[in-house]
C-alpha cells in the first residue's frame, strides 16, 4: 500500500538519496482523477532530530517559495506528515542530473559537447543571480547564496530546461560540520576556499562552485579529489588546478579563461556576479555556429540517458533528484555514434 500525504500526495518510490534528504517520486491527487508528478523530499532519519536542521528545512521552504524564476525547481507545498515529520513537494524534472548528463557521454567514450556545457552553465548561472538579488517584503536586498551547486543539484530536463534544485539546505551544513567524517563529503569538493576559512557566502563563492562544475564537466573528471574531508580541505585551498587543455583540444581559449577567472583563489578576481559570468558564456557562444537551444540539448539529454541505459542495463539511471555520484568511473561502451545531429566530441 502506497503511503498517502495531507490527503493527496502518493509517494510511489525512492528516486535519489544525499547527505541530508530523500527524495522520492510522487503523484498528486486531485478532482475528476486529476494526478501530477511531483517530487517529494523528507529528511533523513537522523537530522530529523536536529533542531537546527530542521529550522533550516524549513527556511528552504520558505525562501524557495519565493524564488519565482524558470531555472529553480520550484516548490508547491510544505507540510507535516501523521508523525509530524516535515515534507517538501516540488515540481518533478523528467529528465538526467548534470553528473549523469556527463556520464553519458563518457560512457560512450566522449566528452561532453562544450557549447551545451556553456549553454547549460548560462541557466545555472542566471538562476543564482535571481537567488542573489533577492529582495524582502520592504524591498530591501534579502540574497540567497546556494553553496551546494553541484553536479547532482543541477537537473537538465527530457525538454531541454535547466533547474537549479536544493536552495536552502546548504545552509544546515555548519562550517563546524564539514571535517566531520561521513558528513555530506561530496559537498565539500565544489566549496570555494575561503568557505573553508568560515568566510561569508557571497555571489564569488557561488560563482566559485559553478567554475568547479563546469571543469568537471568538460574535463569529465573531479576537479578536488580526496577522500579525507580534511585532506579534500587541504586540497582545495592548495588551489592547483590543472588547465583544461591537458583534458581536450577542442576548447576555445576564451572559454578557459571564463572558467579560470571563475575559480581564482581571490574573490574579488573572480566576476563580481554569476550574470557577469553567464553574459561572458553568452558572448562566447555567439561567435560560434554551434546550436544550444533548448531543442539540441533536449535531444543530447534523451541520448545521454540511452547510453546510460546501456551500461547498466539492470538499473536505468534515468531518474530525476539522482543523488549519486555521476561522475565516477564506470566501463564504456563500445558502439558507433548513432545519426543524430547531438554534437560528439571524441575523447583525446
Amino acid at each position: 500500500m502506497t503511503e498517502l500525504l495531507g490527503g493527496k500526495y502518493e509517494v510511489l518510490e525512492l528516486a535519489g538519496e544525499g547527505g541530508m534528504a530523500k527524495v522520492y517520486r510522487g503523484q498528486t491527487h486531485g478532482a475528476a482523477g486529476f494526478t501530477r508528478p511531483v517530487a517529494i523530499k523528507r529528511v533523513l532519519a537522523p537530522l530529523s532530530q536536529n533542531p537546527e536542521f530542521l529550522k533550516m528545512f524549513v527556511e528552504e521552504a520558505r525562501v524557495v517559495s519565493e524564488l519565482d524564476h524558470p531555472n529553480i525547481a520550484q516548490i508547491h507545498d510544505f507540510d507535516r506528515d501523521r508523525t509530524g515529520e516535515y515534507y517538501l513537494v516540488l515540481e518533478w524534472v523528467d529528465g538526467l542530473t548534470l553528473g549523469q548528463w556527463c556520464q553519458g557521454y563518457r560512457e560512450h567514450g566522449n566528452h561532453a559537447p562544450w557549447s551545451l556545457t556553456a549553454a547549460i552553465g548560462i541557466e545555472v548561472l542566471e538562476a543564482l543571480h535571481a537567488a542573489h538579488v533577492r529582495v524582502d517584503a520592504e524591498g530591501g536586498p534579502a540574497p540567497i547564496f546556494h553553496r551546494d551547486v553541484t553536479p547532482q543539484n543541477v537537473m537538465v530536463s527530457n525538454c531541454g530546461v535547466v533547474k537549479l534544485t536544493d536552495f536552502g539546505l546548504a545552509r544546515a551544513m555548519d562550517r563546524s560540520s564539514i571535517t566531520k567524517p561521513g558528513f555530506v563529503k561530496g559537498k565539500i569538493s565544489y566549496l570555494a576556499p575561503e568557505l573553508t576559512y568560515e568566510a561569508e557566502p557571497s555571489p564569488q563563492t557561488d560563482v566559485f562552485s559553478v567554475g568547479v562544475v563546469l571543469w568537471e564537466v568538460l574535463a569529465g573528471q573531479k576537479l578536488f579529489k580526496g577522500k579525507d574531508p580534511l585532506k579534500l580541505v587541504g586540497t582545495i585551498r592548495d588551489m592547483d588546478i590543472p588547465d583544461l587543455a591537458e583534458f581536450r583540444n577542442d576548447l576555445p581559449e576564451r572559454l578557459r579563461d571564463i572558467i579560470r577567472k571563475a575559480l581564482r583563489r581571490n574573490p574579488i578576481e573572480r566576476y563580481a556576479s554569476s550574470r557577469d559570468m553567464a553574459r561572458e558564456l553568452a558572448a562566447l557562444l555567439r561567435t560560434t555556429e554551434e546550436v544550444t537551444d533548448s531543442h539540441v540539448i533536449s535531444q543530447s539529454v534523451r541520448w545521454a540517458g540511452e547510453q546510460l541505459e546501456r551500461a547498466q542495463p539492470e538499473e536505468p539511471p534515468t531518474k530525476p533528484f539522482a543523488a549519486k555520484e555521476a561522475l565516477s568511473s564506470a566501463s564504456s561502451a563500445d558502439e558507433t555514434i548513432p545519426d543524430t545531429n547531438i554534437p560528439l566530441t571524441r575523447r583525446k
